[in-house]
């Protein structure tokens, strides 16, 4: 077998890097020889993860978070898009976030990663793909392996990720903080869900999450009867409304204990569409990419049954 991997340099604080020469002999026991990238900036993952897999690597680990593992995901599906051929994925989770690796029951040891990694049979899953507007008011497209969302959670990832405590502290803490932060400041916007061909549904809402694994936010159980093989989406809606009874009731979303919250409908379909109502700029809801914000509505949210061949 074929090995590379993707080491996101500065993920976890940087734990991997400093520990580098450990987790090389590590996927040298495990794998044998291995071609090694690195990540320079936000992106990166996605183009390397295309070279190995047009260079023949069989198995393509992502070291680092949920970031890497999805830009990584990414680049391996438009690399079997483009050639036919299938690498798959393998996860070394280390990062801010770590909620795909949560959902899946990954060990946090290195060793113990690597171990079940080299033990695994590779298994089809579900991804999505998200159209959307970037930053620069372009279209754009991509793929995504656990949770896309708009809302609150767009504008959490952007402050969680320019905290200079990111990697120095609790990652639970830090999104739970910093989400009760942006809620606080964050206004209800207004928009238009359409899931296959239903009726829309238009909702004054704090957050939209449009789920393929369970976790996101740091451990927030935000969808939790999501499955990563069923074909299907689980949408989560949390509507607006007062905002210190939604704080004191971000606690349920920890557990998984909000399927029957009054302001929380959860619903499932293949395809969903989310526009803003009315004035597009108040209400272009920035969205979330696995713990990544690069644009806002309107997006589009699409089901790749058995797309991505996972080894975990």
């Amino acid at each position: 077998m074929k090995v590379g991997v993707v080491l996101n340099p500065i993920a976890g604080g940087g734990r991997l890097k400093r520990h580098w020469p450990e987790v090389a002999a590590s996927l040298k026991k495990h794998f044998g020889d291995f071609d090694l990238r690195e990540t320079q900036t936000s992106g990166d993952a996605e183009r390397l993860a295309i070279d190995l897999a047009v260079d023949g690597c069989d198995l393509v680990i992502a070291a680092g978070g949920d970031g890497t593992a999805s830009e990584v995901a990414d680049g391996l599906l438009q690399a079997e898009f483009e050639t036919g051929r299938t690498s798959e994925l393998g996860l070394l989770p280390c990062g801010t976030g770590i909620d795909f690796a949560r959902g899946l029951g990954l060990p946090d040891d290195i060793e113990e990663a690597l171990a079940r990694i080299a033990g695994a049979s590779a298994r089809k899953i579900d991804a999505g793909r998200i159209s959307y507007i970037d930053d620069h008011g372009a279209l754009a497209s991509r793929h995504f392996i656990n949770i896309a969302s708009l809302g609150l959670s767009g504008a959490t990832d952007r402050a969680v990720n320019a905290d200079k405590r990111k990697g120095k502290v609790s990652v639970k803490a830090l999104f739970f903080w910093r989400t009760v932060l942006e809620f606080l400041r964050y206004r209800f916007q207004e928009v238009r869900i359409t899931i296959d061909d239903g009726e829309p549904i238009e909702a004054r809402m704090a957050l939209v999450a449009v789920a393929n694994g369970k976790f996101f936010g740091g451990g927030m159980m935000i969808a939790p009867d999501a499955e990563l093989s069923d074909g299907q989406f689980d949408i989560v809606i949390v509507r607006a409304q007062n905002k210190l009874g939604l704080i004191r009731d971000i606690r349920l979303l920890y557990g998984g204990r909000h399927r029957n919250h009054p302001a929380i409908t959860i619903l499932r379909g293949r395809k969903v569409l989310v526009e803003p109502l009315g004035d597009v700029e108040k209400n272009g809801a920035l969205v979330d990419i696995d713990g990544e914000s690069p644009g806002r509505i309107p997006a589009t949210f699409e089901i790749l049954p058995g797309a991505l061949t996972l080894r975990y």
